[in-house]
């Protein structure tokens, strides 16, 4: 494992030039022939994040304030994240498939497209947290310091979602049947994960516990204590441990299915 992880590496080195240029490629091509263009990256989050909005807020009558922001501000800071997490689950698992010439006609490093891939999608999601750092501004919350984390936070995402986006990508590639599963259960993971409620209020312990153990909920409850809560990453350490190792667990698979399928990609593809 160690000396696929170093081939890994060297790729990435080597061909660091074209990642940049690829991921830089993939986004323009994402709203490439579009009227509006950029202001999709902006208007379909926006879209979403309203109609969740009025739904709980306005419909359930359910959407209430959070230690003195508004359910409105307490939305955005868990579901902006998650934006880029759902294109990851979903989206990334088909990369390879979808950059199939790079690995047929031009013999690219195969661990190299989900990589470009994510930072693709990353780069979008970087300019909404943007976004909602200027719309806390304008209610009248300045920056503070717990927002430092908010970098920390970001890189974890990044690197746990481009480690499955490699591992879920080369099983995607042998069985069209994983990609479908793993697209069939994006909605499951989405609702169970405390995106659009707080699961700080289960009252059931190993519930509660259970729920905390999944990645999307940490990242996203990480994201809403740099906004909301105000709480260091170090203050929930059985939290960060329980997260680095399902991290580790991630980046193991996805050296085990690079090494067991790297050979048999441009042959199935």
């Amino acid at each position: 494992m160690i000396k696929i992880l170093k081939n890994i590496i060297k790729d990435h080195i080597a061909y660091r030039q074209q990642i940049l240029k690829l991921a830089k490629a993939d986004l323009i091509k994402t709203y490439r022939g579009a009227a509006l263009g950029w202001t999709w990256a902006i208007i379909k989050p926006a879209v979403t994040i309203f109609v969740y909005w009025f739904a709980f807020q306005i419909g359930l009558r359910a959407g209430k304030d959070v230690n003195g922001y508004s359910f409105f501000l307490w939305l955005i800071a868990g579901l902006v994240p998650w934006f880029y997490m759902g294109d990851m689950i979903s989206q990334g698992t088909d990369c390879i498939r979808k950059y199939k010439h790079l690995v047929n006609k031009m013999k690219f490093p195969i661990a190299t497209i989900p990589t470009f891939y994510s930072m693709s999608k990353y780069i979008t999601n970087i300019i909404l947290i943007l976004i909602v750092i200027i719309i806390f501004l304008f209610n009248g919350f300045l920056p503070d310091i717990y927002y430092i984390q908010i970098p920390f936070y970001v890189c974890l995402t990044f690197i746990f979602f481009t480690s499955w986006s490699l591992f879920g990508s080369m099983l995607s590639c042998i069985s069209k049947d994983f990609a479908n599963l793993v697209k069939s259960f994006v909605t499951a993971v989405f609702w169970l994960s405390g995106i659009l409620w707080n699961p700080e209020t289960i009252k059931i312990v190993w519930l509660k516990r259970l729920l905390m153990i999944n990645p999307v909920t940490y990242l996203v409850t990480g994201f809403r204590n740099c906004f909301i809560n105000k709480v260091w990453f170090w203050e929930q350490p059985k939290q960060l441990l329980c997260f680095l190792l399902l991290t580790v667990i991630m980046i193991i698979l996805s050296l085990w299915a690079y090494k067991k399928l790297r050979k048999d990609i441009p042959d199935v593809l």
